[in-house]
Parts: C-alpha cells; sequence; structure tokens
C-alpha cells in the first residue's frame, strides 16, 4: 500500500494516569483493546502500509513494554529510546533522533487506535491527520426558544481536530524542544512560516485511549467494523 522505507515514531511515554488502577501493573500501550495490546495494533497498523522500522519512545514501565516486544516476533525492526524524566512529544522525538537517522518519518500518539489512509498524509511535507471535532455530549438544535431536535454526539465539521498522527521531515528535528510538546512548540512555529499542512480525514474509524469508557468503545467499534479483518 506505499509508505515504503519510511519510519515510524510510537510515543509510547505515557503514565496513562486517567486509566489507573490498569497503568499501576501495565504502562498504557501493553492495555488490551480486544484482547490485543494498543502497541501491537499499531505496529500490525503500519505494517500493512509496508513500514517495519519503528522507533518506540518509552518511559513509564518501559522495561516492561521492552520486554514485551523483544518477546514478539513482528516481521519488523524495532528499536528504542528510553526517557528517564518525561520529556513531552516533542522532546521525545528530538531525543529519539540518532535513530530516526535522515529520513522523514510518521508519529502517533501511543493511546490512537485509527485506519485512516497514510499513503494521505504523506502527500504533503510536515503535515498532521485532522479529523470533524467529535463531541461526547448530545447537541439541541434551537428555534429561538423553542427545541427543535436533538442530535447525539455529532461531528462538528466547522472544527477540525488533530488526529495524533504527523508525517514529518527530518529537518523539523532541530526545531524540536529539550523538553515540551510537539503541539504547542514546533507546530506553532512551522504555522507561522507556512510550512505546516493538515491533511482532512472524513468518517474514519479512530479513537484516543484515555478512560476505561474508551476500551469499551473502541473495541465495540473495531468488533462492528472488523478492523482486525482489515488490517490482514
Amino acid at each position: 500500500m506505499g509508505c515504503l522505507y519510511v519510519k515510524t515514531v510510537i510515543l509510547s511515554g505515557g503514565m496513562g494516569t486517567r486509566l489507573k488502577p490498569l497503568t499501576d501493573y501495565l504502562p498504557k500501550p501493553l492495555l488490551p483493546v480486544d484482547g490485543i495490546p494498543i502497541i501491537e495494533w499499531q505496529i500490525r497498523y503500519f505494517k500493512k502500509f509496508g513500514i517495519d522500522e519503528f522507533i518506540i519512545c518509552a518511559g513509564y514501565r518501559a522495561e516492561q513494554l521492552i520486554s514485551f516486544l523483544e518477546s514478539k516476533d513482528f516481521g519488523v525492526r524495532i528499536r528504542f529510546s528510553v526517557e528517564k524524566s518525561p520529556l513531552g512529544t516533542g522532546g521525545a522525538i528530538r531525543k529519539a533522533r540518532k535513530h530516526i537517522g535522515t529520513d522523514d518519518f510518521f508519529v502517533i500518539n501511543g493511546d490512537v487506535m485509527t485506519d485512516l489512509d497514510l499513503n494521505q498524509l504523506k502527500k504533503k511535507p510536515n503535515s498532521i491527520a485532522v479529523m470533524p471535532l467529535k463531541t461526547n455530549f448530545g447537541i439541541v438544535h434551537l428555534n429561538e426558544e423553542k427545541i427543535e431536535k436533538f442530535e447525539e454526539k455529532p461531528e462538528l465539521f466547522n472544527y477540525w481536530m488533530n488526529a495524533g498522527v504527523y508525517y514529518l521531515q527530518n529537518r523539523v528535528i532541530t526545531m524540536l524542544p529539550i523538553s515540551g510538546n510537539v503541539e504547542n512548540t514546533t507546530f506553532p512555529m512551522l504555522a507561522k512560516i507556512g510550512d505546516l499542512y493538515a491533511i482532512r480525514y472524513n468518517k474514519v474509524f479512530w479513537h484516543s485511549i484515555d478512560s476505561h469508557k474508551d476500551i469499551a468503545e473502541c473495541t465495540n467499534q473495531m468488533k462492528s467494523i472488523k478492523y482486525e479483518s482489515f488490517l490482514q
């Protein structure tokens, strides 16, 4: 499906505080969704697009994560960049620069599950996948004081949210902070000079695993769309 010879950085260093007590015993990337750890789903997803080199930015309970990945044979090459203290998304990518080398690369947040087309993202330099904003609340449509209808958890197409999947040029590494998030440091700088692009995705499978409820909802949707079959 294309994308050969591109590396992927998976940001897997977070503590997953909102997923306690599960994350008292496991790093967030090893939490199972439909019986399979999040990070395994992510590797299988990128592998579908021909990507076979990964850099795992690990932090919290890094030893467990490394042990799990080294015990598996995914048919890919995996390197690890371990943070002794939290560096933020930008700092984590910068620390992993020796493993990234001179190539352009993908980045995905370690809690994102999706099926968006990576080939579309790769068409522009320094691009961010964006999606219509999803609200967890029902919307009430009004005509002055009268209620016309209810709309349950709609997508707001006038607002776009960061989907946590990026395609970045290697030169951006020099613009990354030693410590801090790429979203509020490097990306604003790139946007200011007109060098940051948004690739819009509509009606794709996408979940960010931030809560116990997210695990259940993601699992149910994966089953309904036969997500495992997509990866095969």
